[in-house]
């Protein structure tokens, strides 16, 4: 007959073994989780690196910009008009009194005319009382003459009879007489001798005020005249013409705008500066101007701020820089430009190339190189003042110490990468 077996050693072992087996790999997952992560490798030919260095830094500020000419002349209406013809057009070349297009307006020439017609009789006028006064005056002072003659001969008259008067070849109603008479001529001698004193005061004063009266119509008359010569629209400098919005048939008003004259040789640069960094540029510092024309500085002009505009609009400032070099070939009005401005010379600073996402005055996370150049490990260092491809270390990197710059953001969670 069979004898039945106890199975209870045989479970024992294999829950032993089953928790041996178990307790292992918690070790050893335990193990591996301490292990230091593998760095992430990196293409040495994507990522840009520069060293830390201890010297001069030379705070810039970098802005577009355009070229712009010191002196345009705006050529406007002086009065209503027609556009009749069109003489040049943008881009020519003119002198001082060059004709730029002609302007029509039968209005205008009808007032010239009547004008004219006005100062022709003022002059008429002027010229008839002038002959009258004249004429006045000398029959005034022959009157004179006539009345002084009369007063004379009855002054003798009147002192003949007196003297005959005591010897009886007179009568006393004689001698009253010829006194009477002699002192009526008295009289209308002092009148007529007063009358012309009042007639010669008179003349001037009448042709002085038709001289006024003519003197303000030939004044009307002029003006008349340089408002119809002003519809032959001139160039008051020789330049270059920059604009001349107008066609054939159009009306224009007085004051409007009817072309802008610059001139080409005198140019400078505006620079649209950003708002944020505005504050650092003063004037007087000096500028490179970039034209991208070519030539042996590759189309770069020193200059200096000469300006800055006190608002901004658009989020930028319009900074003017006055051009100390000679132009190259091919620089003219609104070509496009890049200024970069000297703001500030920092002396026996840390810095480095500035690093994408590098702010002023933060704290940024870089990636520093080993001594082998193969690892480069995360470090944060603290940063000052910015330029356009500079800026200062505050803390944490030493002189010599070798950092990537570019864009590193795809490995934000490593701490270490190789470079290969």
């Amino acid at each position: 007959m069979d004898i039945p077996r106890s199975t209870a050693p045989k479970r024992r072992k294999r829950i032993i073994m089953g928790g041996a087996l178990v307790g292992g790999l918690a070790l050893a997952t335990l193990a591996l989780s301490r292990l230091p992560q593998a760095a992430p490798t990196v293409d040495k030919a994507s990522v840009w690196t520069d060293s830390v260095r201890r010297g001069t830094m030379v705070r810039q500020v970098r802005a577009p910009g355009t070229l712009v000419p010191e002196q345009i002349q705006l050529v406007s209406a002086v009065t209503a008009g027609r556009v009749e013809r069109i003489a040049v057009r943008p881009g020519a070349s003119v002198e001082a009194g060059s004709v730029l297009l002609e302007l029509s307006n039968p209005d205008v020439q009808l007032e010239a005319l009547e004008s004219e017609r006005a100062l022709a009789a003022a002059e008429a006028a002027a010229a008839s009382l002038r002959t009258a006064l004249r004429t006045g005056n000398l029959t005034q002072q022959g009157t004179v003459a006539t009345v002084r003659s009369e007063h004379d001969e009855a002054q003798r008259v009147a002192a003949a009879t007196e003297a005959l008067g005591p010897k009886g070849m007179a009568t006393a109603m004689e001698v009253e007489r010829a006194r009477d008479r002699a002192r009526e001529l008295s009289t209308r001698l002092a009148a007529e001798e007063q009358r012309l004193e009042l007639m010669k005061r008179s003349l001037g004063e009448q042709l002085t005020l038709q001289e006024r009266q003519t003197e303000r119509l030939r004044a009307i008359a002029k003006f008349q005249r340089e408002r119809v010569a002003s519809m032959k629209v001139v160039a008051g400098v020789p330049g270059v013409v920059q604009d001349l919005p107008l066609e054939l048939g159009q009306w224009v008003t007085p004051g409007e705008v009817l072309a802008q004259v610059a001139q080409p040789g005198k140019l400078k640069a505006e620079l649209r500066v950003p708002e944020t960094q505005a504050k650092d540029v003063t004037v007087g510092q000096k500028v490179s101007v970039d034209t991208r024309t070519g030539g042996p500085q590759g189309g770069a002009i020193p200059g200096h701020v000469m300006r800055i505009d006190p608002a901004a609009q658009g989020g930028t400032v319009t900074v003017e820089v006055a051009l100390d070099g000679e132009l190259p070939r091919g620089a003219r009005p609104q070509l496009s430009v890049d200024g970069t401005i000297e703001v500030e010379r920092l002396t026996d600073v840390l810095y480095v190339g500035r690093p994408a996402y590098g702010q002023p005055e933060s704290a940024v996370s870089l990636f520093r190189l080993d001594a082998d150049g193969v690892t480069a490990r995360r470090v944060t260092a603290k940063l000052g003042r910015a330029s356009v491809n500079t800026i200062e270390v505050v803390q944490g990197l030493n002189p010599g110490d070798r950092v990537i710059i570019s864009d590193m953001s795809q490995w934000e969670n490593a701490e270490r990468v190789k470079l290969k």
